[in-house]
């Protein structure tokens, strides 16, 4: 069932270069330039986190009742172009190494990973989702 209701973050300066996301949960999220050897995210790190993030949830959830992964890392890469259509990502891959431990559980957990991984991609994973399909992106000002 689909849930129709909005998302939002709020995003506030913090210092020149340096931002927080808030949640409507109240959630927050540092982020930044990264200039001058920073360690914070950038935005575009955050996408990349965002859809290795979306599919992680989906593939834990599915698996994860079978058996408890010994490791679980996703790894999400792009490359930066700029080109006639501006600013972007390109060759988008979302990488998925995962391991369990010995038993009847952990096998389940194993052969369903794939699935987990396609479905996850192919329909669930909202982020990936939207950046595939694409969707119009709308910019205002307020109070000018």
């Amino acid at each position: 069932m689909t849930d129709p209701s909005p998302r939002s973050v709020t995003v506030e300066r913090t210092s020149t270069g340096h931002f927080t996301a808030t949640n409507a949960r109240g959630g927050t999220i540092d982020f930044g330039t990264a200039s001058d050897g920073e360690t914070a995210f950038t935005p575009v790190e955050l996408l990349l986190a965002a859809l290795g993030g979306c599919s992680a949830v989906d593939v834990d959830i599915a698996t994860s009742r079978h058996a408890e992964p010994d490791t679980f890392t996703v790894t999400v890469t792009g490359n930066k172009v700029a080109d006639d259509l501006g600013n972007r990502l390109t060759d988008l891959a979302v990488t998925f190494s995962v391991a369990f431990p010995e038993g009847d559980g952990a096998e389940r957990a194993r052969a369903i990973l794939p699935r987990a991984v396609k479905t996850s991609h192919d329909r669930l994973c909202t982020v990936s989702r939207t950046v595939e399909i694409g969707t119009p992106v709308t910019t205002a000002v307020e109070g000018l």
